[in-house]
């Protein structure tokens, strides 16, 4: 079993601090639909007839 270091730690919350900043903008409407859209995906999150669905690995 893999077992995440601090620097593992460290890439998690640099990527989940940039999706935030990143969805925030799309939010505030600093970011198209079409713009915000790939960058959704990369992170896994899915829309589907109305029901957002997070993909996660754990």
């Amino acid at each position: 079993m893999y077992v995440y270091d601090e620097h593992d730690r460290q890439i998690a919350a640099e990527r989940v601090a940039q999706f935030r900043d990143q969805t925030e903008r799309a939010l505030a409407g600093e970011l198209s639909e079409e713009e915000f859209l790939p960058l959704r995906l990369q992170n896994g999150l899915y829309v589907q007839r109305l029901a957002p669905m997070l993909r996660i690995c754990i």
